[in-house]
């Protein structure tokens, strides 16, 4: 990189050092696993065989069934109107939000239904007013969250997927 005093070298070379001398005893099998969002700035000597020999590109899932099981996660703790449908929920979302960006619509939904519980002046009881997300907290939402990645980005992430699973 940029780096002036080559800080970045020192701690690959450091990086592979600890890496090659990491042994197993035979009897179980060691998997070392590393994730990047920047795979075009891996160093070369960290793709031989015997360090990250094998390449796993994992993209954003575009799949409304896969948006849909991802908001099923993230509100597994949430109390959902029976006006909600997860279902189409994930149909309008963009096809380009991340995980990152699912997490961002529901935290902004239940935030944004906890200030409608709030503006109401409900009564708190004593283990707590309930906070029920509404369809129309996520409608709200998704104005509010954009994606973090344009269709620009994950066409270039694509592009890397290409280059590096050859």
């Amino acid at each position: 990189g940029g780096d002036s005093g080559g800080v970045m070298d020192r701690v690959v070379s450091q990086f592979l050092a600890e890496l090659d001398g990491i042994q197993s005893d035979g009897k179980e099998s060691i998997f070392i696993v590393g994730a990047t969002n920047r795979p075009d700035l891996i160093d070369a000597a960290l793709l031989r065989p015997g360090r990250f020999d094998c390449l796993q590109y994992i993209g954003i899932s575009s799949s409304k069934e896969n948006k849909e099981n991802v908001l099923r996660a993230l509100t597994r703790k949430f109390a959902l109107h029976e006006d909600v449908s997860l279902s189409e929920v994930a149909g309008k979302c963009p096809q380009t939000y991340s995980g990152a960006d699912l997490y961002a619509l529901c935290t902004e939904a239940w935030l944004t239904a906890a200030k409608g519980v709030i503006g109401r002046g409900e009564p708190s009881h004593s283990e707590g007013t309930s906070v029920v997300v509404r369809r129309q907290d996520f409608i709200a939402s998704l104005d509010k969250i954009k994606p973090s990645l344009s269709q620009q980005e994950v066409q270039r992430y694509e592009s890397l997927h290409e280059k590096y699973s050859k």
